[in-house]
């Protein structure tokens, strides 16, 4: 199974992807918008755990846009963004799943 995470915050970064690894996971990671939209762009992946609040665009418009071009893989918001408004936003964006 190939996982993105995308996540700018280096310490959480960090302790996903080795967690991940650790169950044997494929994971990569990209540490802002544009480079999880290179990814997302050359590789297949079976799921994306993603963050909102992204150094150099919102995460709320990385996932719409995907959406809006038709891509289909689950993606699952991981955030500090924990109010109802945020919640329903991220859902509406086209989120599998929202953690806070």
């Amino acid at each position: 199974m190939r996982l993105l995470v995308v996540e700018d915050e280096a310490s959480l970064a960090r302790h996903l992807v080795r967690g991940l690894r650790e169950e044997s996971y494929s994971t990569d990671l990209a540490v802002d918008g544009a480079e999880a939209e290179d990814l997302v762009a050359e590789t297949d992946y079976d799921l994306i755990i993603l963050d909102l609040m992204l150094p150099d665009v919102s995460g709320f418009d990385l996932l719409a846009g995907w959406r809006e071009l038709g891509m289909a893989t689950p993606v699952l918001v991981l955030t500090a963004r924990d109010s109802v408004q945020d919640k329903v936003k991220g859902l509406d964006a086209g989120a599998d799943d929202y953690l806070t």
